[in-house]
């Protein structure tokens, strides 16, 4: 399965992705990595392991949102692109491009979903007295961080624990499951009944 990549920063989840199809047998190629801001050390990510790039800056766009999406949609069209990947893509995307790409969209968050959606995750958790944070693979819909969960890993927090402390501690397992999701759904393992995505364990 030819996989696209969204980001915007430095691409660790980036990493966790090349490093796991350069495995072996691993059932996805990254075909595709875009960066809507230019010079990111995301992009030097994927030079390095041979991985085509683009840059599609939205600033460029003037403020024309669906211009700049129409942008994305056919570089990773152009690309053949089949599943798109978002990791740490700092764009709220439309319901058009959302539903353009319909189930073969997919984001990781910082939480245990639905609980803290947005921003400041961690700070959030801490403060409201939660025994654990974690990370969500999900399906995007046009409704921010949500979607049909794929992957969770729960963290716990600890006596102590900082926002910077957790998030290093969930940021492992973001690089953990990211792969494992796109594994399960390159490999077919993966179906949306409605809005519940049902993982098949047993092939």
């Amino acid at each position: 399965m030819k996989i696209g990549v969204l980001i915007s920063g430095r691409g660790s989840n980036l990493q966790s992705l090349i490093d796991a199809t350069a495995e072996p047998g691993f059932p996805a190629a990254i075909a595709l990595v875009i960066s809507n801001i230019p010079d990111v050390y995301g992009l030097e990510r994927a030079k390095l392991a041979g991985i085509p790039t683009r840059v599609v800056d939205h600033k460029s766009f003037a403020g024309d949102k669906a211009a700049f999406e129409d942008a994305l949609h056919a570089e990773l069209s152009a690309a053949g692109v089949e599943l798109v990947c978002l990791a740490g893509f700092m764009r709220l995307l439309s319901a058009g491009f959302v539903n353009r790409w319909h189930d073969k969209l997919i984001n990781i968050h910082p939480s245990l979903l639905p609980a803290y959606k947005g921003l400041h995750t961690h700070q959030r958790a801490i403060e409201a007295g939660e025994k654990f944070g974690g990370c969500t693979i999900h399906f995007v819909r046009p409704a921010m961080d949500d979607g049909p969960i794929i992957l969770q890993a729960p963290v716990p927090i600890i006596a102590g624990d900082t926002p910077d402390t957790l998030a290093t501690r969930v940021l492992v397992e973001e690089h953990r499951i990211y792969p494992e999701a796109v594994r399960l759904i390159a490999s077919g393992r993966v179906r949306v009944d409605g809005e519940r995505a049902l993982v098949d364990q047993n092939k």
